[in-house]
């Protein structure tokens, strides 16, 4: 399975502008920009929550989250009783304000049991360009994405879950670090730092031979001393192209079940 997973980081079907997309495990909602309009996410369905999240983790409230659309744009607030995460660490308590979502990609993460995160995206429809010289009608241009392998795909989610959860100054895993996590996750195979870093290079040879990645990728000492610059600059060119998105977090609870 060589394409990446469905996300709105790739972008959001044609609506509206305003037009707020959330998408979850469980299923998406779409909410026009009409005044007064509100989603909510959480553990329950029905009249507690639009979206549900995190149904079989009982740390997530029923109703966790709202937006609501006003003065204009979108509103998160935090209604659970657990954190909410955003971008660049941004915390949000029951206590915080809402705040306003701006146009395009943001991803919500709801905290859960132990270490265990569940993924709401979130996509507002930009206005675009406007004027004479105005584009909206074309079709949008994608950015450009890598092939991966499921194998390779799992291991680079592993090395770069600090960059795919969108932590204020993310670092790849050591090796040993990630082999860990794998042979958890995959108990059926041998999983050595060795041929994790074997995998890996094979990558990273591949992209930087295509001439178009936009990070350096080239070895800089052969002893080696680089490489975690070289994984660093991988993963972050990766997840900016959206060749690795926030829901290929999911791998990380469900890895031995699909490898």
């Amino acid at each position: 399975m060589n394409r990446p997973r469905s996300s709105l980081a790739h972008g959001a079907p044609p609506a509206r502008p305003g037009t707020l997309h959330a998408r979850s495990l469980a299923g998406t909602v779409t909410g026009s920009p009409e005044a007064g309009r509100i989603i909510r996410f959480g553990r329950g369905g029905g009249p507690d929550a639009d979206l549900r999240v995190g149904e079989d983790d009982p740390r997530v409230s029923r109703r966790h989250g709202e937006l609501t659309y006003r003065r204009g744009q979108w509103w998160l607030r935090n209604t659970g009783q657990q954190l909410l995460r955003l971008p660049r660490g941004q915390m949000m308590h029951v206590s915080t304000d809402p705040i306003p979502l701006a146009a395009g990609y943001t991803p919500v993460f709801v905290k859960g049991s132990g270490f265990r995160e569940h993924l709401v995206e979130l996509h507002v429809t930009d206005h675009g360009p406007s004027g004479s010289g105005s584009r909206r009608g074309i079709e949008t241009l994608p950015p450009k994405r890598w092939p991966l392998t499921d194998d390779q795909r799992l291991i680079l989610v592993v090395l770069g879950q600090e960059y795919l959860r969108y932590e204020p100054h993310p670092r790849p895993l050591t090796y040993r670090q990630a082999a860990a996590q794998l042979s958890f996750l995959c108990p059926g195979e041998s999983w050595g730092e060795s041929k994790i870093a074997h995998r890996v290079e094979k990558v990273r040879t591949a992209l930087e031979a295509s001439g178009d990645f936009p990070y350096d990728l080239r070895e800089q000492d052969p002893r080696g001393a680089s490489d975690n610059t070289l994984k660093h600059n991988l993963l972050r060119g990766l997840v900016e192209s959206t060749t690795l998105v926030p829901p290929d977090l999911d791998l990380l609870d469900r890895g031995s079940d699909e490898f």
